[in-house]
């Protein structure tokens, strides 16, 4: 039995210690904050209940292994979920309005040729095969085993683009969202739900690997879930399911260092100066800064970048997330769709703001009006999330770990502190929801406003910045760091800084990874 500390009690972190007691070690987690759950945070006052991270889970399967591998009682003993259909509304700049099904490929492709026109569902569905195709090459490499120091299986876009002929120049493929939007969806509106799903992630569509196609299949395919209460209810089940197997949280309690002897870990040593012991520690935050040297590498003093030294390109600005929650009077409409998506006029011009470092003019708002009594007060009031992918706070180009693809070149520096900014920004998001929430203006009784400042002191995340899931291709740009023997002995990564990068099905399997390393050591070869 070994001695664990597990820095964090993020969703990652977390599954990582619940599988590692029950494999007989003695694990203690210690987090800064309060409380425990990372990004999936809660909101209440009046009576109003709001998630202030993620709203829907996707690929569940993840967390119901993790709960059987765990305990006697399975996932849906411990939260209620809820399939959520439609599965997203989308309404573009044009005026034209769209609500895709749940996990329905038919289904899609018939709602999208009766929205946009004959023939974009077949495009669009053709554009999945091929995204399936994506999914299959690179689904047990990318997202369940340990990451190799062979980029040579995920450095490669694994997408397979069709060729095409462009007027009289040489015939050539897509190779990134943008390209995939334009040369083979061949419609703006298609163009532009495809950029929003790599956008809702934190990556830039006009830089990112046609691979990132894998996001709407992944979606698609598997279905959007919710849970009922919020998603907040699946890290209390989680949080439940580690003391109920005797895992120990100390709370209040941030770590300061990494304690290491003779290229070996030692322990930890918290802020206030306590040290405790450990033959093993697990970072489920970027562990850059916990240590007295660059863990993957010289000049990696955030977090290490991406795995095997020499990767190419560079990492640029990781975007984090504008929330505004919204408390209204008035009942929800029957029928009113979970999640809207109301998208820029400009998709392009907003990406180049993001990913410049500044606010986006006209940002893609996500809606999120849940059906959930334990939501609001009562019948006659409704809670509702609005959510826009925005520049982090601080300086531009802010390179705190992998994930994204955005523009290494210069641009601006938002103070999200800036009270004004702040609200101002809160007007522009409330004035797009107005189209997937009738009489919004008339019906908001209060506002509460989040920012990616906000999630930095909430967190510890440099500027608020959001990971997003590891991609293949782009030469391994886009990988996150690696449980690798370059860092000290005894040292593991878990949660979206770490492979496979983030998003809660991705921090679910990054803490089976750790927990398959420790236990098994060198001949664990990946989940099963």
């Amino acid at each position: 039995m070994a001695r664990i500390a597990v820095i964090g009690a993020g969703m990652g972190a977390m599954a990582a210690a619940a599988r590692l007691a029950v494999a007989g070690h003695r694990v203690t987690v210690y987090e800064r904050a309060a409380t425990y759950g990372g990004s999936l945070g809660r909101f209440e006052r009046d009576g109003f209940v709001f998630d202030t991270g993620p709203g829907l889970l996707h690929l569940p399967a993840v967390y119901r292994d993790l709960f059987v591998k765990t305990g006697k009682e399975p996932l849906e003993r411990c939260v209620r979920l809820e399939q959520v259909d439609p599965a997203s509304r989308h309404v573009f700049a044009d005026g034209t309005d769209v609500s895709l099904p749940n996990a329905s490929r038919g289904g899609v492709v018939a709602a999208l040729d009766a929205a946009l026109g004959a023939g974009a569902g077949e495009r669009w569905g053709a554009f999945l095969n091929r995204a399936g195709d994506a999914w299959d090459r690179t689904r047990r490499p990318l997202l369940e085993e340990p990451l190799r120091a062979d980029l040579e299986a995920l450095g490669r876009d694994p997408y397979p683009a069709p060729r095409r002929r462009r007027l009289l120049r040489t015939a050539r493929r897509a190779s990134t969202v943008a390209e995939v939007g334009a040369w083979e969806l061949a419609d703006h509106r298609l163009a532009a739900l495809l950029g929003w799903y790599a956008l809702g992630y934190g990556i830039d569509p006009r830089r990112a690997p046609a691979s990132a196609a894998v996001l709407p299949y992944l979606e698609q395919t598997f279905g959007s879930w919710y849970v009922r209460g919020g998603i907040r209810e699946l890290a209390r089940a989680l949080y439940e399911r580690c003391l109920a197997r005797k895992v120990e949280f100390v709370f209040d309690a941030e770590v300061a260092r990494i304690v290491e002897k003779d290229g070996a870990v030692t322990g930890v040593e918290l802020a206030d100066g306590t040290a405790a012991a450990a033959d093993r520690v697990v970072a489920g935050i970027a562990p850059g800064r916990l240590l007295e040297r660059a863990p993957y590498g010289e000049g990696d003093d955030v977090a290490p970048r991406v795995p095997p030294p020499g990767a190419a390109g560079e990492v640029g600005l990781v975007p984090g997330r504008f929330t505004v929650l919204l408390a209204l009077r008035g009942a929800r409409e029957a029928g009113a769709a979970h999640r809207t998506v109301v998208h820029s006029p400009d998709t392009d011009g907003e990406a180049a703001e993001v990913f410049a470092g500044r606010p986006a003019g006209r940002p893609t708002v996500t809606v999120l009006r849940p059906d959930d009594p334990g939501t609001r007060p009562d019948e006659g009031h409704e809670a509702v999330t609005l959510t826009a992918t925005v520049a982090p706070h601080g300086a531009a180009g802010s390179a705190s770990a992998a994930g994204s693809a955005g523009s290494a070149g210069g641009g601006g520096s938002v103070d999200w502190t800036d009270a004004a900014l702040r609200e101002s920004y809160a007007d522009v998001l409330v004035a797009a929801a107005g189209a997937a929430v009738p009489g919004l203006a008339e019906r908001l009784l209060w506002r509460e406003v989040g920012t990616p400042a906000d999630t930095a002191a909430r967190t510890g995340a440099d500027g608020g910045s959001v990971p997003a899931p590891a991609l293949a291709g782009a030469g391994g740009r886009l990988l996150h760091p690696a449980n690798s023997p370059a860092g000290p002995a005894g040292l593991y990564l878990a949660g979206g800084w770490a492979h496979p990068g983030g998003g809660l099905a991705h921090a679910g399997m990054s803490g089976a990874l750790v927990a398959g390393l420790i236990v098994e050591g060198a001949d664990f070869r990946g989940s099963r």
